[in-house]
């Protein structure tokens, strides 16, 4: 009996040694691969998780047309970029990449809850998984994903990281990018955002897919209200400025000057 198990064993551990060197080769690889000094000049076409929506799509005998147009962060309406920051990554500035005491708690409530979903993810991570990987809740995936973070913060400026992010994620189905999601749905360029039009959009990018920062959501509302008091609050947004455009009927003017270089 034992000398029949041991061929087996051996085979069981050589094939459990092969596939640990396989992950960890293409774990490895990330070190090198892709090469994201690129994105330094050049302007990613498609990411992978455009292709990834577009094979979801595909599995269910439909097409996803992906609506996509780049545009360069001089014309996207600086409430936008300051209220996406205060959403997603407040830190934004002055980390290298990684939130670790965001992370923190983000395990704390995964291991409270017996779950892996390891949120606390910064914006140069979500660009890391959006350009390169798919959104695969695995340790395996994670460990690329901040090698590939830690790769972006060296390769490029904030100002790029923030450029391409707002330019790739998704904002609803088939959409992606701020100018796809501005022209969706207000039916104006990224540079007219208004104040709360942006914190409207950045209210819904936990689950693009599932919220609409035009509908009556209580969810998306109760998360506006919280980044536009911000935005008020740090003297980005002047209520009584707003309230002018307003009412004189030019909601659609770009943010006030003294907004726009301050990012």
């Amino acid at each position: 009996m034992k000398d029949n198990a041991s061929p087996a064993l051996r085979i069981l551990c050589c094939a459990a040694v092969a596939a640990l060197a396989l992950v960890s080769a293409d774990i490895l690889l990330c070190f090198v691969c892709p090469d994201v000094s690129l994105l330094e000049k050049n302007h990613p076409e498609k990411s992978a998780f455009m292709e990834y929506r577009e094979r979801q799509s595909a599995g269910r005998g439909k097409k996803e047309k992906i609506r996509h147009s780049w545009v360069p962060l001089t014309k996207i309406s600086p409430y936008l970029v300051k209220a996406v920051i205060i959403a997603e990554d407040d830190k934004f500035w002055d980390h290298g990449g990684f939130d670790f005491e965001a992370m923190q708690i983000a395990l704390q409530e995964d291991i409270r809850r017996w779950r892996f979903k390891a949120g606390g993810s910064t914006i140069s991570q979500q660009l890391a998984k959006n350009l390169y990987l798919t959104p695969a809740k695995n340790p395996v995936r994670k460990l690329k994903e901040a090698i590939i973070t830690w790769r972006i913060e060296r390769s490029l400026s904030k100002r790029r990281i923030i450029e391409i992010y707002l330019n790739v994620v998704e904002w609803g189905e088939g959409i992606f990018g701020i100018e796809a999601a501005s022209a969706r749905y207000y039916g104006k360029p990224a540079a007219l955002l208004t104040a709360e039009e942006a914190a409207h959009l950045a209210a819904v990018l936990p689950n693009p897919r599932r919220y609409n920062p035009t509908g009556s959501s209580r969810y998306v509302e109760r998360r506006t209200r919280i980044i536009y008091r911000i935005m008020v609050k740090r003297g980005i947004v002047i209520p009584e400025y707003e309230d002018t455009m307003t009412d004189s009927g030019e909601t659609g003017t770009p943010a006030p000057s003294s907004t726009e270089n301050s990012f």
